[in-house]
């Protein structure tokens, strides 16, 4: 019997094309759903219209498909619930499965049967959802898409990671308790900005998810195969799975209210086989916009292909929601930053004891400014819950950290609690043998189900090891344990042989820092591929703050030498060894190295030569800065705690309505310059939110009754239909926390509940959002409607679907108020603005001469254009290209500025620049 596994050593998978696509097609009415309230939930469409979903099956299987998707996307209970199914969620799956199977055995040779398992409509990392609730959810799915006998299981279009991992652990369990192993493929969507939805680069959702065991890890979804090559060449680079690739049929247009994908399969194929050639993929397919036609070109070039042969290299890495970071840096070592420690810092122990979250963010921000690639987190503290206190300060810090985290306790509880809340690939400290082997393996267990690497303490029942040969006979017995039987990879075991204090005079521990040394050069030499890890600043713990940076320094310099791979130290105080004094120097290793003499006794030499002399003064640039850049940067950098005392000093000389109108949304336009130019990341446009919410707080006592600072009004809606409200949902968070009054009708609003809410709640504008290309008929509909009841309140529409040529065509055609396209969060915010301060914010209408399709062509060069931060930072957004360019060359580019004046600029054409583009 053919399986799956064996098919792929052979040759390159085929995967179906478009199932969305081929059931929207078919035009599904309320009938077909069932209901009105049930209109959109196209899994329910697997018992309704069975015959549709087996002949879209048999379909793909005839253009040569190797295997299908169910129809599954959106059948698990969180999803369906918003339709009232969720009790049906695993009765949907199991027929789903089933049919598809049944479709498969109808052909001669063998077909498969992929369970596929969207995304969801809510983002864990950003507590859309609990942690339990998703993984409950998932696992129902995963139950039914097995006993429907699906051969495979495939996590696909996943925007956040921290919903990936829950995933695969769902299907994980489903397999472990139906002792059943079926191939577990997990598909990214990597969106125009180079990131998932969240912020997270591909290289940290491999990091995260390599641990973790998959098949497959591929791309899907969101863009056309041209745009998904710089991420597949980082997989085909350090993937050690087998890599998948099914794009969408190009980048999508709305043409009058029909989204039309621009790559037909003449040529759709020809670029989806390049990739597969370039990259060495095994898994190739379609998404959005591909038919069976697509699928068939595809199979014709398919044939041809050999099974890939890569060779990748995979750095073992940690990572954050956004970054992996290599745990092996060069020039070593790796610095975990030591502040956020409970049982170190004084600070931030007194900010847990105060449940100052933001100051313990703000803290671990510093020492993420400050150089370090890892953070050390650790909230144990006496007469405290641990595991609250965990759950607290991740919820905040996930999402506006860059950095890595150590997560640092030696409470099973507490760890799990972390690794619940921490999206990517965490680092635990620690393990040991103090009481056994019992604990370790909690732990490790923790670390395998996680997918986290594990710093292991050379302790045992006896205690700490002292000698070299001690400290290297516990790491051989942790690399037994952690790598040998639970299998973590050795670059995931990071011994830490551990040092004493030098500044006790205890003669036990004289010789303790060259014992450590020692012990590094041997563990590295007998334990190929571990890491290893010191707390540095132990060995100088006890003397003055000026002897303790100069040991600690040349502690470092020495560990590195012996192969030192990570150093918990605060990187705001590593002095460079080339500066510290000679004579400092010589004395402090004499003391590292336990040269003593006759007569001679280094330590009482380094105490008396560093009495008198203070630590160097760490500067605080921030302190430095004049109170208005301060103000700014606050904005930017989400400091909502150090922002108000700067809003208390700046209202001691300058006008309130000058610090909001020029300092706070200045910066806040730059935040939006910075979104939409993919350099800033959702979260922390988020966090930037609050800190202006914060600031304008503060300032609006101030203010005088008679000033022009407004706050404006809008309702908002997900349309009729409609159950995808993450957009939207930001949107109510960017304005809200930059002054406006925002009432969230929800989804699936009908036109005459929003009216009937205006009605009560007047508004300056309503904003209409909706994820379905149904949708954006139904928001034209609106308008329509809307022009019935002679209203002219500005509607602001937003959605994956709409394009700028469809609303400000189609759509301002059929209303006579204002009608106006925002492309994310900030183009809403910026027309709102606009709209309270008796600004026109509508654009001048698009050039007949050039068609939608032309305008289309040439914005996606725009989108890689150097001129592209000039026009953004001027405010400006794209529109239309003069017609009269060369063929296939760039044009140049009619600009609108956002003023009052709605005039024109021309920009030059790119080539003038210097820039080598061509148009697609």
């Amino acid at each position: 019997m053919t399986t799956l596994d064996a098919l792929l050593r052979d040759k390159v998978l085929l995967l179906d094309g478009g199932m969305g696509t081929q059931i929207f097609a078919r035009q599904p009415t309320v009938e077909d759903y069932g209901s009105a309230a049930l209109e959109g939930c196209v899994d329910l469409l697997t018992e309704r219209r069975p015959q549709w979903i087996r002949e879209i099956h048999e379909s793909y299987f005839r253009a040569g498909a190797d295997a299908v998707e169910t129809n599954t996307f959106g059948a698990n209970p969180l999803v369906l619930a918003d339709f009232g199914l969720a009790a049906k969620a695993f009765e949907l799956n199991v027929q789903a499965a089933a049919l598809a199977k049944e479709v498969a055995r109808s052909f001669d040779r063998p077909r498969f049967v992929i369970g596929s398992v969207g995304p969801g409509t809510k983002l864990i990392t950003l507590g859309h959802v609990s942690y339990g609730d998703l993984l409950a959810s998932y696992r129902i799915q995963m139950d039914g898409l097995l006993e429907g006998g699906a051969d495979a299981i495939l996590i696909e279009t996943c925007q956040d990671l921290g919903q990936i991992k829950v995933a695969v652990r769902a299907a994980r369990e489903a397999m472990a308790a139906r002792r059943q192993k079926v191939p577990l493929w997990v598909q990214a969507t990597v969106e125009t900005t180079g990131t998932l939805l969240v912020g997270s680069d591909i290289s940290a959702v491999l990091t995260s998810l390599e641990p973790l065991g998959i098949d497959v890890l591929g791309l899907n979804c969101a863009t056309g195969p041209d745009e998904m090559h710089a991420h597949l060449q980082t997989l085909s680079e350090a993937s050690p799975f087998h890599l998948s690739c099914l794009p969408n049929a190009g980048l999508p247009m709305n043409v009058n209210g029909q989204v039309v994908y621009p790559l037909d399969p003449a040529r759709f194929a020809p670029k989806v086989l390049h990739a597969a050639t370039e990259f060495g993929i095994a898994i190739l397919g379609g998404c959005c916009g591909t038919t069976p036609d697509h699928i068939r070109a595809l199979a014709a070039g398919v044939e041809k292909l050999n099974a890939p042969q890569r060779a990748p290299k995979l750095e073992r890495s940690a990572a954050s929601l956004y970054q992996s970071v290599a745990l092996r840096q060069e020039p070593a070592p790796l610095i975990v930053g030591e502040r956020t420690n409970a049982n170190g810092s004084k600070k931030f122990r007194d900010l847990l004891a105060a449940e100052d979250w933001d100051g313990m963010i703000a803290l671990a921000k510093e020492q993420q400014r400050e150089g370090a690639h890892l953070l050390d987190l650790c909230v144990a503290y006496v007469g405290r819950d641990e595991v609250r206190d965990a759950d607290e300060l991740l919820s905040r810090l996930i999402s506006q950290i860059t950095l890595p985290l150590m997560i640092d306790s030696t409470e099973s509880p507490v760890i799990e609690k972390a690794l619940q809340r921490s999206p990517g690939k965490c680092v635990i400290n620690s393990i040991n043998f103090e009481d056994g082997e019992a604990k370790p393996r909690q732990i490790l267990e923790l670390c395998k189900t996680y997918g986290a690497a594990v710093v292991a303490l050379t302790i045992d029942e006896r205690g700490m090891a002292k000698s070299r040969e001690q400290k290297l006979a516990i790491a051989k017995r942790l690399y037994a344990l952690a790598v040998a039987e639970y299998g973590l990879d050795p670059g995931d075991l990071i011994i830490d042989p551990l040092t004493f204090t030098l500044g006790s005079g205890d003669e036990e521990f004289r010789g303790s820092a060259v014992e450590t040394l020692e012990a590094l050069k041997l563990i590295k030499a007998e334990l190929p591929g571990v890491m290893t890890i010191l707390g540095v600043s132990n060995v100088s713990f006890g003397l003055n703050p000026a002897s303790r940076h100069v040991l600690n320094a040349l502690m470092l310099y020495h560990g590195v030498r012996h192969g030192l791979d990570m150093a918990i130290f605060n990187a705001s105080k590593v002095i460079p060894v080339a500066k510290i004094d000679p004579e400092d120097r010589r004395i402090v290793e004499d003391l590292i190295f336990n040269r003593r003499a006759e007569g001679y006794d280094p330590l009482k030499s380094v105490l008396a030569r560093f009495s008198d002399r203070k630590a160097a003064v760490v500067e605080e640039h921030r302190a430095d800065l004049p109170v208005l850049e301060r103000l700014r940067r606050g904005i930017l950098d989400g400091e909502k705690q150090a922002i108000l005392a700067d809003v208390d000093e700046a209202l001691q000389d300058h006008d309130p309505l000058q610090l909001i109108n020029e300092v706070l949304l200045g910066a806040m336009k730059v935040v939006g310059e910075r979104f939409g130019a993919g350099e800033m990341q959702l979260p922390f446009v988020l966090e930037s939110a609050e800190a202006m919410k914060a600031a304008i707080r503060r300032i609006e006592p101030q203010l005088p009754k008679e000033s022009n600072y407004q706050k404006g009004r809008i309702l908002l809606a997900t349309v009729k239909g409609d159950v995808h409200d993450i957009g939207k949902n930001l949107v109510d968070i960017i304005l809200s926390n930059n002054g406006f009054e925002v009432r969230n009708l929800g989804i699936k609003q009908p036109i005459e509940a929003i009216l009937k809410e205006l009605a009560v709640w007047p508004a300056d504008a309503i904003g209409l959002s909706g994820l379905l290309v149904k949708s954006t008929v139904i928001m034209k509909e609106n308008l329509h409607f809307m022009e019935g009841q002679a209203l002219k309140v500005p509607v602001i529409l937003g959605g994956a679907a709409l394009t700028r040529d469809y609303v400000e065509g189609d759509c301002r055609r059929a209303y006579s108020g204002a009608v106006l396209y925002a492309e994310d969060a900030f183009e809403g915010l910026r027309h709102m603005q606009a709209l309270v301060a008796g600004e026109s914010s509508v654009p001048a209408p698009a050039p007949t001469t050039s068609t939608a399709g032309e305008i289309r062509i040439l914005r996606r060069v725009a989108l890689r254009c150097p001129l592209r931060p000039r026009a953004r930072a001027a405010g400006c957004t794209m529109n239309s290209p003069r017609r009269n360019h060369p063929s296939g060359a760039c044009a140049s580019w009619l600009i609108r500025q956002q003023t009052s004046s709605s005039t024109w600029t021309s920009l030059p054409c790119c080539a003038t620049a210097g820039a080598s583009l061509r148009a697609p």
